[in-house]
């Protein structure tokens, strides 16, 4: 159902075309993940759910992945209105 995001944001990622939010670095801290960590988890994901943002009425996806040493990771993902992948957050399961 979602191949065609999948495959879009697998596209950022490898051309290096995401951001990551203040809040999605904090977790990443939190939980001592890497942007290869994030990386890898969006590389190897699927998404599990899609949701409207209440405030900009954006979509967002959760997706769930790995990290390098086989963690399940959360990351959650909406496209800006420039193109690039944001990183929402981040979180291991």
């Amino acid at each position: 159902m979602f191949a065609a995001i999948v495959k879009l944001m697998r596209d950022k990622v490898r051309g290096k075309q995401y951001v990551v939010s203040a809040h999605a670095r904090k977790e990443m801290l939190d939980d001592e993940l890497s942007l290869d960590d994030i990386e890898i988890a969006m590389l190897t994901s699927a998404i599990t759910e899609r949701q409207r943002d209440r405030v900009t009425a954006e979509w967002k996806y959760r997706l769930h992945g790995e990290a390098t040493d086989g963690r399940a990771v959360e990351v959650v993902a909406k496209f800006s209105p420039t193109g690039k992948l944001v990183v929402i957050t981040v979180y291991t399961l």
